[in-house]
């Protein structure tokens, strides 16, 4: 059932936004859908088989096994349910805002995360393109954090839709209107915010780390209000990356990491 409701929304909000970007795309991309999607969408699948050869009982089953056990520390408090399941959620959240820096602070991890900021265009696809090995390592991050927390499996469910969605959402080749995104951004990372992190200026792409709400960026000193070209001119992508045989191409994702530049 987690399954299935996962894919559901996860298909859900895909759709919705592949045809906002159809209807009104903010930017003229660099290459077409059809010279870009095929690897954006294959890597989607390579990571799919990776994690359901490797670990298919996922965080879930991490939750499920530390709750059989009594580990974690809900399993040693006796607080409300609600209260277990909202800040699972929120310090989940926290966990990857900071996981997402350390793939940028360290250079063995930036060289898998590289793979993501290494897309040419933004869209909606950029959000699902990460390299399997990073996945997995996320992966684990999001079930140790599960485990030490003895979150409830109710609470990894509605943090892995909604950090799934969130991606979806604010890597769209689309924009709010002005006056509305300024009152989103207070709350969510929006397009426009999270367009600055995929600039190829270090300093932006070194900021709006986050994937779901924009206040762990505020509160831990990340956050870039606007690009130094305008929102209608960031560079995006890597400097360094410009070659379409890698930055296209699905064997060429999977060689990034591996790629002197």
């Amino acid at each position: 059932m987690e399954a299935v409701i996962r894919l559901s929304i996860f298909l859900g909000v895909l759709l919705l936004m592949m045809g906002w970007e159809s209807w009104a795309p903010k930017r003229q991309p660099r290459y077409s859908r059809l010279q870009r999607w095929p690897a954006n969408l294959g890597i989607v699948v390579a990571d799919t088989l990776v994690v359901r050869l490797l670990v298919p009982a996922g965080v879930v089953g991490a939750a499920l096994f530390a709750g059989q056990q009594g580990w974690g520390l809900f399993h040693q408090v006796s607080w409300p349910f609600w209260l277990e399941v909202l800040l699972s959620v929120v310090l989940l959240d926290i966990a990857i805002y900071w996981q997402h820096r350390a793939f940028h602070r360290f250079s063995i991890l930036w060289r898998l995360h590289r793979v993501h900021h290494a897309d040419p265009d933004f869209d909606v696809t950029t959000g699902l393109r990460f390299h399997p090995v990073e996945i997995l390592l996320s992966l684990g991050i999001k079930a140790a954090v599960a485990v030490a927390l003895g979150a409830p499996v109710v609470a990894i469910i509605i943090f892995e839709v909604l950090l799934n969605a969130c991606s979806l959402f604010n890597h769209g080749n689309v924009e709010l209107p002005p006056k509305l995104e300024r009152w989103v951004r207070k709350i969510l990372i929006t397009q426009e915010l999270h367009r600055i992190h995929h600039s190829s200026l270090k300093e932006e792409t070194n900021s709006n780390y986050g994937f779901s709400v924009s206040w762990w960026d505020h509160l831990f000193k990340s956050f870039t209000a606007r690009p130094k070209a305008g929102s209608d001119n960031v560079d995006i992508g890597l400097t360094d990356y410009r070659d379409s045989k890698l930055t296209t191409r699905f064997w060429g994702l999977l060689k990034i990491p591996f790629a002197r530049h």
